[in-house]
């Protein structure tokens, strides 16, 4: 497929009243939620797949999106989650022998709406100023009142609990039963490469729902507790915090990603808050200020943990920091096999710095049992 002079107009509106217009790519229609941005060069069919990513319009910063195509093994989940695509430039061609299909296809089957043909070096540094905000994108809506009584329906991300929505709805396993590393994972939005990277480890995991309780968990009899990322707003799960606590009573060893880390926190009563604009890309230096090495590492969530608040906890030790903004990327909690970090060491899409975590996670367990 090639691009034409026809093409069909599409609108993005900010929730502080800037307004863009562009051209449509993908599904025609109206979306909604909180815009973000990636800076990632490569890797967008994971980055869109990525459950994570459930309630947010994404931004793209990478000059030219799909012109590698998509590949049907290239996801971490079983359909699109961002809620709307917005790009500079796309392309209609794609080079890749092992290519499965062309990126706007993929786009219309999974019925996302994207706009391309915008400015996104000046929406990146709009956002970076103004903070992340609700945004609106529509080829139906041409006019700033029908896109404003639009986009007043987007709800805020802040306080908003997404979990539950993309969590597994059944239990299910993966890898060999006769493992003796069984490790139960609390699917809150888990990427199927962190699955892998602990089956490929010889770990036999069981994906429990997120609204799993305690007793259910303990009847698998697990070595080890795994905690997956996930959409929305730490603050609004208490009964996920609850969950959290129940396992830390069981003192077997506890392995947090993401939304995962957020929970830990909150569990031993340190606080998260919302970011002003958040991490999401493939390039963020962190330092393990255990072992006093650097990592490049993939990250992408808007929450954060509370570095005043640990401060006053005796209890919890920080691991790792960012050393763009000194945010708080890794802790662990004192005298027990329990351990979190921020960003995602399944990096896919990424660099493998840190998969090292899931060999000391492994090593945990066995040390454990």
């Amino acid at each position: 497929m090639t691009e034409t002079n026809t093409f069909t107009p599409a609108w993005l509106l900010l929730k502080d009243g800037t307004l863009f217009k562009g051209k449509s790519f993908g599904a025609r229609g109206t979306a909604g939620g909180e815009i973000c941005f990636n800076t990632g060069m490569t890797g967008y069919q994971e980055v869109f797949t990525d459950p994570s990513y459930t309630g947010q319009v994404l931004i793209m910063n990478n000059a030219y999106i799909g012109n590698y195509g998509v590949k049907n093994n290239d996801v971490e989940s079983d359909s699109i989650k961002i809620s709307g695509l917005i790009c500079k430039n796309v392309s209609y061609r794609y080079s890749r022998m092992v290519a499965d299909d062309s990126l706007e296809n993929y786009l219309i089957k999974n019925n996302l709406v994207a706009i391309y043909d915008v400015d996104t070096r000046a929406l990146v540094q709009h956002i970076r100023n103004k903070g992340a905000m609700n945004c609106i994108i529509s080829t139906e809506l041409s006019d700033e009142k029908s896109l404003e009584e639009a986009l007043l329906k987007v709800p805020d991300m802040a306080g908003l609990e997404l979990s539950s929505q993309v969590s597994t709805k059944e239990a299910y396993t993966q890898g060999s039963p006769d493992s003796k590393v069984r490790i139960a994972v609390m699917d809150f939005g888990v990427k199927k490469h962190i699955l892998k990277c602990m089956v490929d480890r010889g770990a036999y995991v069981k994906v429990f729902p997120a609204n799993t309780g305690i007793e259910e968990l303990k009847a698998f009899e697990p070595n080890g507790y795994f905690i997956s990322n996930g959409p929305g707003d730490p603050a609004s799960m208490d009964y996920a915090v609850k969950t959290v606590k129940d396992i830390l009573a069981t003192n077997k060893p506890f392995f947090g990603i993401c939304l995962g880390h957020q929970l830990l926190a909150r569990a031993n009563d340190i606080s998260t808050f919302k970011m002003h604009h958040g991490h999401r890309g493939l390039n963020h230096p962190v330092k393990n200020l255990i072992t006093g090495k650097s990592e490049i590492t993939t990250q992408n969530h808007g929450f954060g943990v509370d570095p005043e608040a640990i401060k006053n906890n005796p209890d919890v030790e920080v691991t790792h920091v960012n050393l763009n903004d000194n945010s708080i990327e890794g802790i662990r909690v004192k005298g027990k096999p329990v351990f979190s970090v921020q960003y995602h060491p399944e990096a896919t899409p990424g660099p493998h710095d840190s998969r090292y975590l899931f060999d000391d996670f492994i090593k945990l367990i066995k040390e454990n049992q």
